[in-house]
Order: C-alpha cells, then structure tokens, then sequence
C-alpha cells in the first residue's frame, strides 16, 4: 500500500473482507464481540491482536479500515477516529498533559479550540500560552523547558493565516515538546504536515472526508506508541469513539476526496481570482492566489490554497448580511468543505464567544466573511457571488 498513489489508497487502504467477500466495506453494527472461550476473553483483554476486538468503545472492524486507510494516505503509522473534530483535538491534547505541564499555542484558532484551550485545560493545571501564530519570534520566547505540547491550525480559521510547519517544529523539537496541528483546512489531500515536522495531525473528518454533511467525524494520526499507549487508553474510558456506521460514510467519502477536494481548490481559486480588486470588497483572501502573505509558505507547504476563501466587505456588518442574503447558490451555515457551497458569518458565528477586541485583534471583523466553495459549476458560483456583492 506505501507505493500506491493516493487515489488508490483511498479507494482500496485497509480493506477487511468478511468470509462473504464483499466488494463494498462491511458495516459491523455492533457493540461487542463473542468469544469462543473464557480463555480467549482472557487473553484478549490482556493483548488483543489487530484484528481481535473486545467492544465498539474500544475498536470495530468498520473503524479500523477507516483508520488504517487515513494513516496510509497520511503517512503515519496509526490513526484513531474519533466522533466529532473537536473530539479529535481535545483528545490529542488531553491525553497526553497533566497538570503543571505547558502549552504554546497559536491565538487564531476556532472557537471551540481556544474553549479547551483557555477555559478547559486551565481548569485542570495546564499553563496555556498563545502567541501569532505567523510570528517565529513569539514561538521561540514562549516555548520552555517544561512546554510538553505546541498546537496550531496549519491554516487559520478563518482568516487563513499559514504558519510554517516546518519551522515551528523545528523551534518545539529543540524543548521536547510534541506539535500538534489541526490540518483540515490544509485537507488530507494536500498534506504533508508529518513529513513537514508535526508529531500529531488532527482532522475534522465532518468537512473534507466526509464532504457531504452527513455525519460528525474526527481522526488523530501519529506514531502507533503515541496512539495505542496515550489516545487509545484515555479514548476508551471516556467514549469519544467513532461508530461503525459513521466509519462507513466515512470509507465512501474516501473514495471520492481526492477528485472533490482539487475540484473544489481550483474553484475557489477561480472565485479569487474573479474577485481581486472588486470595489465592495476591502479584502480577498485566498492562500493560492498570489496576493495572499504566505503564498510562497503555501506553494512550498502544501502546493494549493485549499478550498476556502475569506471576503471582507468594505460596509461591515449590515453589507456582510446582505450579502449572504443575496445568495441563491451558497446556502448560510457553519460547516465546510462541503459538496455544497456554504457561507459563514464568522463574528456573529463561530467566533461570536470573542470579546471585540480579540475579534479585531485575530482580522474576525464584521465584514468578513468565510466561503467554503463547493462542488457547483464554478462559472455559476462565480455568478452567484458576484450578484450577491452587488446588493451588498
């Protein structure tokens, strides 16, 4: 499987066929596993094998294909799903800090990333430190000798900042500490985040792996001792599992993310390109064009820009509002990497939770807005957008 291409892994990466042969994956709906003696129980609960499983908090064959095909394509050595993304990144933080230890962090993060980060792990002892993510300088006077953890978005949501993998792992290597990012607006597709320096990746697989707003889903990939000794054990005492079912979707998302996520770059580096120096806009931000700040960073990083892009709109709040009200193709909503191309109001949204100022501080200013683009005809989006600005 390491010499196929990507494609074909997502297609064919961790296949377990039942005694049926099935030439679709199986979906083994259920919450525990016979076994054939108490012997056998035994011995499983003492070491279960890769393919023996004891309960669906702990693994089931359907999880596993999904985990072993994401850590092929990845490059990592394990992989372990995770009901939701936010499951995913408190999970690969949480498992591996106790009290006293240290985090540096990047300030432009999700909502519900800086929640854990400023309210959650605080709670429990953890220093967190955030410092601009773009800024080498702030990482290198942040980090310490007792920094256990760094964890950035590679892409910043949702103002798109790109922080150099490369080199702040460089910087965390050198105290011991493991990086941890959140990738998903770089997608699987694009990544090469291990390869670049990070110790752990993290994906939303609701956004690109899934890609058609069916089901909540995360991944952690790493090192199989950091996630069969550290995510696994704290993973199946407090329940943050993937079901099987979900796995399936999943599976078949897989199959298709490649072809959906280079469609969807190359239209919404078409919608960019159609929107530089529009006179409703104050800014276009998009890391595949070239009048992005860190495009040379995104060339040599991940090669695209990915399939989102950020417009703020010079009239602020009430011209933001019109705007997603004019849209007759984009539908208004939260997620991204969608099938469907969705608008995001980020201030009143996702990010509503911050003061003003921090807001302000991270480029969340009322005008912006987020497009997440879609897999709709890209002349047709075009369109759309460009009508929408008009009555904006």
């Amino acid at each position: 499987m390491s010499d196929w291409k990507k494609r074909t892994q997502l297609v064919h990466g961790g296949i377990r066929r039942s005694q049926y042969n099935e030439v679709s994956e199986a979906i083994f709906l259920t919450q525990g596993f016979v076994y054939d003696s108490a012997e056998q129980a035994e011995a499983r609960f003492l070491d279960a094998e890769p393919d023996e499983f004891i309960y669906a908090r702990y693994g089931n064959p359907t999880v596993a294909m999904f985990e072993d095909r994401i850590a092929g394509l990845e490059g990592a050595e394990d992989a372990f799903a995770t009901a939701s993304g936010m499951a995913a990144v408190n999970a690969a933080l949480t498992s591996m800090l106790k009290a006293g230890d240290h985090v540096v962090a990047a300030r432009a993060l999700f909502g519900s990333c800086l929640y854990i980060l400023e309210e959650v792990l605080p709670r429990f002892g953890v220093e967190v430190t955030l410092v601009d993510g773009t800024d080498l300088a702030q990482w290198q006077a942040a980090l310490r000798p007792d920094t256990r953890a760094v964890f950035f978005e590679s892409t910043s949501n949702p103002t798109l900042e790109v922080i150099d993998i490369k080199a702040v792992a460089d910087l965390a290597h050198k105290v011991g500490a493991t990086v941890i990012i959140d990738n998903v607006f770089a997608t699987p597709v694009f990544s090469r985040a291990l390869e670049q320096g990070a110790d752990v990746v993290v994906y939303s697989a609701t956004k690109h792996i899934d890609g058609q707003g069916r089901a909540l889903g995360g991944v952690i990939l790493g090192t199989r001792e950091f996630i069969r000794k550290t995510v696994e054990p704290y993973m199946k005492h407090t329940g943050g599992a993937m079901s099987p079912f979900t796995a399936w979707i999943m599976l078949k998302g897989l199959e298709t993310m490649d072809l959906r996520v280079r469609a969807q770059a190359a239209s919404a580096l078409a919608i960019a390109e159609a929107l530089q120096g529009h006179d409703k806009l104050a800014q276009v931000i998009y890391p595949g064009h070239p009048s992005h700040a860190q495009f040379d960073l995104v060339k040599a990083q991940t090669g695209q820009g990915g399939t989102v892009l950020s417009v703020d709109l010079k009239g602020g709040l009430d011209a933001a509002f019109r705007f997603l009200n004019a849209l007759q193709i984009a539908v208004i909503s939260n997620n991204l990497g969608d099938a469907k191309s969705i608008a995001t109001h980020p201030a009143t949204t996702t990010h509503q939770r911050l003061p003003d100022d921090q807001k302000a501080a991270l480029g969340i200013t009322p005008g912006l807005v987020r497009f997440s683009v879609g897999l709709e005809d890209t002349d047709d989006l075009v369109a759309d957008v460009m009508q929408a600005l008009e009555k904006a």
